[in-house]
């Protein structure tokens, strides 16, 4: 039997989030190398992973299959197309980063007890989360796929509810409350929306007697499978709104704020660059090969939910006076973007929503993790407490400003050539949707280089005149980050070279082709 490397690649964390919890309190600092080098063991299994991966060969590769619970037709099935190896690469790459960005966000403070253990927790929770992401990129079993999809809640909510930022000097009980609170409500959203969706698993078993994706994507195609009109479109409605709530999309957005704002640093990078990845791959995965009629009926409301969400997002980043709530509106708008590329049923489109996915990504693990590395100096989220950065932490200011460039997507960085695709991919079949989108980039020109003046330049404030350079770990942790920028931003054919076949299978599901360009007849 060959060797199970998609259930190694998960595996991996998934022992190291054990071991790292098993650490004797006394013994922090091991617990943290400990789960550093899990991460860069999995980070290593990965590459081996996309090295192996054909892109012009079978559309799931690295297959595995094991029953599971044989009563209810419940299989260990994986395999990853060129959509979810990009995602999973992307998960692997950015945990042993997140790891060294909060490698003393859970240190014990002096007023707790000594018995408190919250660093070995901190960074085990993290390899769970990983785990749970890593294996949801590959199943393609539907109840598989649902129970990664809810369990990996558990340990996010523990992160953000458990290990807050400490930028709250002063208000350790209104912190704690405030934590608490958004910890709740990221639950409680995506609880509602994963019952929902287990409501449509159910409905899906009853109707194609299978929970295995492929079966039921073959039987389709094939015809032996026929959805009444009405069913699929209500199973398509139970998943989409599970996807549309983690993504998030609006109106299901509002817990994101709050939890990005509450998390630490590291943290909200774990929510937005990868956990909430989970909802765009599935909804090309599922809802567009499971209910491609039902996909195609409900786009003209999807796109202009995601147009709503490209401006709204924009414009309350535009208005925000705390650092990390204004990266998450952005990413609300960026989300926006994605669902657009979605859901344009253009192979363009689609393309560029999932390169957006890894180069948003990136993008984002190098703004707010730098932004982290601010708000720990200054003890402050708030824009106003700051000025003058610059002139006392150059390398600092400079790092924040390329992660604020890619995440307007300027020319040269990686998310312009994402942004650009979903927009061309856009507009050939939808022009109104594509230029009303196009408002997103100026919004967001204005609200990040807003942010850049009003906390790097001007007058250097008596509360920065000291504040610190970036240091080694720091530098180790955004050179890496802005070097994928650069080189994606200017050759980004690897990847593109992995997802179009996968896109090419996808606009197949939905029966769509490109649409022609219109030429006017020479008179």
């Amino acid at each position: 039997m060959s060797f199970p490397l998609l259930t190694a690649t998960a595996a991996i964390p998934a022992v190291g989030a054990i071991v790292t919890a098993a650490v004797p309190a006394a013994r922090r600092t091991a617990a943290k190398w400990l789960a550093l080098l899990f991460s860069l063991a999995t980070l290593v299994l990965a590459a081996i992973v996309l090295v192996r991966f054909e892109p012009g060969g079978d559309r799931y590769q690295l297959t595995e299959s094991h029953a599971w619970i044989k009563d209810f037709g419940v299989r260990y099935e994986l395999g990853v197309d060129g959509i979810g190896v990009a995602l999973m690469a992307l998960t692997a790459l950015l945990i042993p980063f997140v790891i060294l960005a909060g490698w003393h966000d859970a240190d014990p403070l002096e007023t707790k007890s000594s018995r408190w253990r919250p660093t070995q927790g901190f960074f085990a929770l993290i390899l769970a989360v990983e785990a749970m992401v890593i294996l949801s990129f590959e199943a393609t079993d539907v109840f598989l796929f649902y129970v990664l999809f809810e369990a990996m809640l558990i340990p996010m909510y523990f992160l953000i509810g458990g290990f807050g930022d400490r930028a709250h000097a002063g208000s350790d009980e209104n912190a704690a409350a405030q934590r608490s609170y958004a910890a709740v409500k990221f639950l409680l959203y995506n609880l509602v929306g994963g019952l929902i969706m287990l409501a449509a698993v159910i409905g899906l078993y009853v109707v194609a007697g299978s929970f295995s994706l492929t079966e039921i994507a073959d039987a389709r195609a094939s015809g032996s499978l026929d959805m009444a009109t009405n069913t699929e479109r209500l199973l398509f409605l139970g998943f989409f709104f599970a996807f549309a709530v983690k993504a998030p999309l609006w109106p299901l957005h509002t817990w994101l704020p709050n939890a990005m704002g509450e998390a630490t640093a590291p943290v909200a990078v774990l929510i937005t660059a990868v956990v909430d990845k989970v909802g765009t791959f599935a909804m090309l995965r599922f809802c567009l090969q499971l209910f491609p009629e039902a996909s195609k009926w409900a786009t003209p409301v999807i796109l202009v939910l995601a147009l709503i969400s490209i401006v709204y997002g924009a414009l309350l980043a535009v208005g925000q006076r705390d650092i990390k709530r204004l990266i998450a509106y952005a990413s609300i708008s960026h989300f926006g973007f994605i669902v657009l590329g979605i859901f344009a049923m253009t192979s363009q489109g689609q393309s560029g929503a999932t390169l957006y996915m890894v180069n948003h990504g990136i993008s984002t693990a190098a703004l707010m993790l730098v932004a982290g590395f601010l708000i720990s100096r200054r003890g402050s989220r708030l824009i106003a407490d700051y000025g003058g950065v610059q002139k006392v932490a150059p390398v600092l200011a400079g790092t924040f400003l390329i992660g604020g460039l890619a995440t307007l997507s300027l020319p040269g960085l990686a998310p312009f050539v994402s942004e650009f695709l979903v927009l061309v991919g856009t507009y050939a079949r939808y022009p109104v949707a594509g230029i009303i989108a196009t408002t997103g980039i100026v919004l967001a020109a204005l609200y990040t280089l807003v942010l850049y003046q009003r906390t790097m330049t001007g007058p250097v404030k008596a509360e920065v005149r000291e504040m610190p350079d970036l240091k080694g770990r720091e530098l180790v942790v955004v050179a890496p980050l802005i070097a994928l920028l650069l080189f994606l931003g200017v050759f980004p054919k690897p990847l593109t070279d992995i997802v179009n076949p996968a896109v090419e299978h996808t606009m197949s599901d939905v029966q769509k082709t490109d649409p022609q360009p219109e030429v006017e007849a020479a008179k």
